[in-house]
């Protein structure tokens, strides 16, 4: 996991929520991004942020801990809290990480968050890593494959991906190219290009050679490449 939980609480009663802010409070990985005191604060808070756990109490004034996540379609991971411990079925009938009792242990509750990071661990591991992404090219949708790209140069109004194989023409932004390619294969170089570093054949002064061409590097992108490529 390499990055920080997004938490939000959500509890009516002021002391068992803050009992919960406090413990979040002591873990580094954790970030706590709203407290809710009933279901439709939660709804805003879930709607407005990318949250990965819900710490939710069960019995909550007009609508419960239980028919508020069975309204969600997508809920993120919860953690129910609540004093009454015959909801527990309830619970885990609608996939929960864990059920806290009340009143609750930091103990009890580090087991929870433990249970929570492997869970987040694991659907990370598994989920599957992409090697392409789709370009529009003369009307049709074409697939560019990371392992073929050699680099890429992007003017105002379009980009030019030149692979192993030929040259694609398309409306592609350069901000959109960075959203996709992954970190550890591509770089920025230049305002205009990007670079596959498996396709770096030499470097000289501020000057990038590949199979395709000579590539400009950036006064900015320098450092940055050199870290990169583990130049000293």
């Amino acid at each position: 996991m390499n990055h920080k939980l997004r938490c939000i609480v959500v509890d009516d009663e002021p002391l068992a929520q803050q009992v919960i802010v406090t413990y979040i409070g002591r873990l580094s990985h954790m970030e706590l991004v709203a407290t809710c005191d009933n279901a439709m604060e939660a709804m805003q808070a879930l709607q407005k942020d990318k949250i990965d756990v819900m710490f939710l109490d069960i019995q909550m004034p007009v609508i419960t801990g239980v028919e508020f996540l069975r309204s969600l379609q997508h809920p993120p991971r919860v953690i129910f809290t609540t004093a009454y411990p015959d909801f527990a079925l309830d619970g885990y009938d609608l996939n929960i990480t864990d059920y806290l009792l009340k009143p609750i242990s930091f103990e009890r509750f580090m087991k929870a968050v433990n249970k929570l990071s492997e869970a987040v661990n694991n659907e990370e591991h598994n989920t599957p890593i992409p090697d392409h992404f789709f370009v529009k090219e003369d009307g049709k949708l074409v697939r560019v494959n990371f392992a073929d790209i050699d680099h890429i140069e992007c003017m105002k109004d379009y980009a030019k991906i030149f692979t192993k194989q030929r040259m694609i023409v398309t409306h592609h932004s350069m901000k959109k190219f960075e959203e996709v390619l992954p970190d550890q294969q591509f770089m920025r170089i230049h305002r205009s290009y990007i670079v596959s570093l498996s396709s770096i054949n030499a470097i000289f002064g501020n000057v990038i050679e590949t199979a395709k061409g000579r590539l400009p590097v950036g006064a900015n992108y320098r450092e940055m490449l050199m870290e990169k490529i583990k130049v000293d």
